[in-house]
């Protein structure tokens, strides 16, 4: 076999590069298997995302918030097919109304349901009690807790669209665009939300009162419900649509921006394949945010009286229920407090653990 010199071209006279053919065969060699697998190792390379999740599973209270936030989700889905009762069923005993069976402590029993078990029968037991009108609390708090976060789900996803969609364009458009589109957003800013929501209940229940709303995905939840979904897609996105306009206004002015508009790419796919994943973060982390502020304005809202409509629980609304019984029956204060702090505590320090995460300027 004949060394690799010799296969070699030969070297100009006046060129500058190195004259291979001077060295014999053992000089240059290929690389073995192991300095290639070391290469590989060492040249193995991440995403944003992987990078960011790595990170974030190195922080303790996200995982534990994240562990918490997984349990309540799957509690709200496996319980109301275990538990045989109903948000709004009157416990009964043989098909009879159990009106006994009012204000319950945690796994008591009433008399009826004390005596159909001394006969052999089974009564399923009252995890948290009972409430005022013989329902049980339990599985109340339950239905409470699945609408409470799909309220926070649905406000957030909201302020994702609009508030994404609405900062790209004034970002990236600047000038006369972003100057407009802003006083726009300061015009909003000046608007109340809790007065905007009175209003717009007041408005909804004189036009959409009554039965027209049977037949419909608001027909549980009723027009206070539908006025404050309302003002979540006008009042709650500002915030995020600033926050992605000031990202975009930095990155905008970057090289790789300028290449892509130096040969021909349009404006709507340089924003969603160069603008927006470099944005990915803030709009990560705004989103995080967004759902406990709405799950607690909903709560305090449906304290008011300005959530969902009865029978249909939700956190703030059992809460409220609860304060005339406060000194006899606190238990029933207790269940839903506990909820609606475990819910946004637990999404504050998954939001913060998401930012130590995804956020490079806070990168040791």
């Amino acid at each position: 076999m004949k060394p690799i010199s010799d296969t070699l071209p030969k070297r100009n006279l006046l060129s500058s590069q190195i004259d291979l053919s001077k060295f014999n065969g053992t000089d240059f060699a290929p690389a073995t298997d192991e300095e290639r697998a070391q290469t590989d190792v060492m040249g193995r390379s991440t995403t944003f995302f992987r990078d960011g999740m790595r990170r974030l599973r190195k922080n303790p209270l996200a995982m534990i918030s994240l562990v918490v936030l997984v349990i309540i989700v799957l509690s709200i889905f496996i319980f109301p097919a275990i538990v045989p009762y109903s948000y709004d069923q009157i416990i009964s005993v043989n098909g009879v109304r159990d009106m006994g069976a009012k204000n319950l402590a945690p796994f008591h029993y009433s008399a009826m349901e004390q005596a159909y078990m001394a006969k052999g029968g089974k009564v399923f037991p009252h995890i948290f009690g009972t409430d005022e009108m013989c329902r049980d609390y339990f599985i109340r708090v339950i239905y409470g807790t699945r609408v409470s976060l799909a309220v926070g789900l649905f406000a957030s996803l909201l302020v994702l669209i609009i508030g994404v969609l609405y900062g790209s364009i004034s970002g990236y458009a600047g000038g006369k665009v972003d100057l407009i589109m802003m006083r726009i957003v300061d015009i909003i800013y000046s608007l109340p939300d809790l007065l905007m929501i009175i209003l717009l209940s007041v408005v909804f229940n004189e036009t959409l009162g009554g039965d027209r709303l049977q037949g419909t995905i608001f027909q549980n939840l009723g027009s206070n419900m539908l006025s404050m979904f309302i003002v979540f897609g006008l009042l709650y996105w500002v915030g995020m649509a600033r926050l992605v306009r000031g990202q975009i206004l930095t990155i905008k002015s970057n090289d790789y921006v300028l290449a892509s508009k130096s040969i021909g790419t349009k404006s709507r796919k340089i924003i969603r394949k160069h603008i927006l994943p470099n944005c990915a973060s803030v709009i990560i982390i705004t989103t995080a945010l967004e759902i406990p502020s709405a799950i607690f304005t909903e709560s305090y809202l449906s304290f008011l009286g300005l959530g969902v409509q009865a029978p249909m629980p939700s956190l703030g609304s059992l809460a409220n229920a609860a304060r005339d019984g406060l000194i006899l029956y606190p238990f029933k204060m207790f269940w839903p407090a506990l909820m609606i702090v475990l819910i946004v505590l637990a999404f504050n320090l998954l939001g913060d653990g998401l930012r130590d995460a995804f956020d490079p300027k806070l990168r040791k």
